[in-house]
């Protein structure tokens, strides 16, 4: 039975970041990556780790990888702004507000590259990443030596002292190897059919008019279609392609949304919530079908994506778990559910809980990495876990209510900055007052560690 120092279970971004990081502190890394085929990566299997690629200024820091570092393909697009369309109002942001050793508002990026860049970097660094090593189980001994034994699916064993647990939302071993260290099933909180999202997206070709108005622009559609944090969007990437796709909560029922009338990507006939594939040709529709025949003026690009042209995949939308460290085990990324909450975005946040994870397995001593994650992450995830907990019911009248609302505070204090709602709220008015009084209350919920669901004196280790 090989062995190594640590073991990572799974290869998308946070699982390369441990692996790198543990390599880099002198350890044996070993990634365990199950690997699948991709239109995009036509040469070489990968992880099954796919979003919309946009990742704002300030997570650059987050990720604690600068654009500058990756190879030229792979940041296909920048940003200058985002915009978010509400049914009778929107808003348009310029700045997000935070001082960032990034330039640009933010940027698009290939995220097939983005993941084979982060393997070659680990395997760089002295990290192994095998493909095809589809893990079954992680089986523990607190005593022993070393601690974990990692089963594969052809029968063969990897023994390591410590394991970092990266197999994303789905968490198909995560789930498994921590119902080991609690007394009620993890299921309770962290049941993926319940509390993951689905999103779904195409790869189209924009007219040329289109991807002129689109360029520099990451734009979101909010209170279009039901759901908690539920909304269309588009990506701009490189040649007039655009990433155009939707995420929602998995397994909504159609008869218990409210004034169904007023989400303009239903329909009267609709009999159960429409599969993401029209929810696509229904936005272009909306947005575009007076000018262009969308199928054939926006055609699908099926040499990119997972599959012609089109990606489905599971996003975290829980809030973020501890680990079970005194075990010898780190979870990470989406796995940990440090995706976020309100916007689905995780890259960077998974990039760096994975490094972190690998720094401290790699020098032998995982104990204070629960701390350190919410040292680099706290933030982050309070304030979307905030946002997340204010949107929770909202409905389309509440989306342009809080649009007119914000627009109102930037015009009064000269500012298009995205997170400030404390600027400019008395000149504003009170809709405004509203507004940001609500999310200081809902970050004071979620104060401390409060966002934390599942905490470490939890586990029975």
């Amino acid at each position: 039975m090989e062995r190594f120092d640590v073991a990572v279970v799974g290869g998308g971004p946070a699982g390369s970041a441990a692996a790198h990081a543990a390599a880099e502190s002198g350890a044996s890394a070993v990634v365990l990556e199950k690997g699948v085929p991709r239109a995009d990566r036509p040469d070489r299997l990968g992880p099954d780790s796919t979003d919309a690629a946009g990742i704002l200024d300030y997570w650059v820091d987050i990720m604690g990888i600068h654009p500058d570092e990756m190879p030229d393909d792979v940041v296909v697009s920048t940003l200058d702004r985002a915009e978010f369309i509400g049914p009778n109002e929107s808003l348009v942001l310029r700045k997000t507000g935070f001082d960032t050793s990034y330039d640009h508002f933010g940027f698009c990026m290939h995220r097939a590259r983005f993941d084979d860049f982060l393997r070659d970097r680990a395997e760089s660094a002295g990290a192994e990443y095998r493909v095809k090593a589809s893990v079954r189980d992680v089986v523990t001994d607190i005593e022993g030596s070393p601690r974990h034994t990692v089963r594969l699916a052809n029968g063969e064993d990897v023994a390591a002292d410590f394991v970092v647990l990266a197999d994303g939302p789905q968490r198909q071993i995560t789930n498994k190897v921590l119902d080991r260290f609690l007394s009620f099933d993890v299921t309770d909180r962290l049941a993926t059919t319940k509390v993951n999202h689905i999103a779904y997206q195409e790869h189209r070709r924009l007219p040329e008019d289109v991807a002129r108005e689109v360029e520099g622009a990451i734009k979101f559609w909010w209170g279009y279609m039901p759901g908690h944090t539920a909304y269309p969007w588009i990506f701009p990437n490189d040649d007039n392609v655009a990433r155009i796709g939707l995420t929602m909560p998995i397994g909504m029922d159609l008869s218990a949304v409210e004034a169904r009338e007023k989400y303009k990507l239903l329909r009267d006939s609709d009999e159960r919530i429409p599969q993401g594939r029209e929810y696509v040709r229904r936005l272009l529709e909306q947005e575009y079908g007076d000018e262009y025949d969308v199928e054939t003026d926006f055609p699908v690009v099926e040499d990119r994506g997972k599959s012609k042209g089109t990606e489905t995949y599971a996003i975290s939308s829980t809030r973020p778990i501890d680990s079970p460290t005194a075990a010898g085990i780190a979870v990470v990324g989406g796995a940990m559910g440090a995706t976020s909450a309100f916007h689905e975005g995780g890259d960077h946040t998974a990039v760096r809980t994975g490094a972190i994870a690998g720094e401290l397995a790699g020098a032998g001593d995982l104990s204070a990495y629960n701390d350190r994650w919410k040292e680099a992450i706290g933030d982050e995830v309070r304030r979307n876990v905030a946002f997340a907990d204010i949107v929770r019911d909202y409905g389309p009248d509440d989306w342009d209510r809080s649009f007119a609302a914000a627009r109102k505070m930037m015009e009064a204090s000269s500012s298009d900055k995205l997170f400030n709602l404390d600027v400019g709220t008395v000149r504003a008015g009170l809709s405004v007052g509203r507004l940001a009084t609500r999310f200081k209350k809902a970050k004071y919920k979620f104060r401390g560690d409060r966002y934390v669901q599942l905490f470490a004196d939890e586990y029975t280790v």
